[in-house]
């Protein structure tokens, strides 16, 4: 296989794996510690995406000193729990088995904290496939997705972003992307809604890794 581009970085929760359990329960357990009402599920879901500090201020109407407890909160059950309830996506460990065999350079970049990113690859045995796993720090540090992507294009050594693309499944990993300088393929089997990933400008969007694996590798046009 030929290949379209020579680095390629993906998104954790969502891409590569189905975290929605493990993020909604933290999120209501921090909640309940908060004393703060805890919506319905549904009502939690745009939680699955964007970092942790957004979505506490903006979802909660939390000041800057609740949202910090209510991160401190979450990560209290998360470190522990949360991050294993959790699974890989259909298919994926053959697409990453595939694409390293093809000469991609891979490596993830995450707004999860890195720590609980490399833990959770290593559990599922998907660490084997990536270079580097770049995610926000627990200090505060890269706390935009542009900021790790960039991060990660530099462990890569990727000079030319042009020979480099990202993979996601939301809007911030496209917008996130674009701030780099790259272009975002979206997948259809995250936390997007309809229509979410063609409106803020996916180059294409993979229904499937079998999908996504012939995008990549430039067996498929875009």
């Amino acid at each position: 296989m030929d290949k379209r581009w020579d680095y390629v970085l993906f998104d954790l929760d969502g891409t590569l794996t189905d975290s929605a359990e493990g993020i909604l329960n933290c999120a209501e357990y921090a909640l309940e510690r908060l004393g703060k009402p805890v919506p319905a599920r549904e009502q939690l879901r745009p939680m699955l995406g964007p970092p942790l500090s957004q979505t506490f201020h903006s979802m909660f109407g939390l000041d800057e000193q609740q949202a910090e407890l209510g991160i401190r909160y979450y990560r209290e059950r998360y470190s522990t729990v949360g991050l294993f309830e959790n699974r890989p996506f259909e298919g994926i460990d053959k697409m990453l088995a595939d694409l390293k065999s093809a000469g991609l350079r891979m490596g993830v970049a995450t707004s999860k904290p890195e720590p609980f990113s490399r833990r959770i690859l290593e559990r599922f045995g998907l660490d084997k496939y990536f270079e580097t796993v770049t995610g926000c720090g627990l200090d505060g540090s890269l706390d935009t997705k542009a900021q790790v992507i960039e991060e990660a294009l530099r462990r890569l050594g990727a000079e030319d972003k042009s020979r480099a693309v990202m993979v996601g499944d939301r809007c911030y990993d496209i917008s996130g992307a674009k701030e780099a300088g790259l272009e975002c393929i979206g997948v259809s089997w995250g936390f997007a809604e309809e229509g979410e990933l063609e409106q803020y400008g996916a180059i294409a969007v993979a229904d499937s890794c079998s999908d996504l694996e012939e995008l990549l590798t430039g067996a498929k046009d875009l």
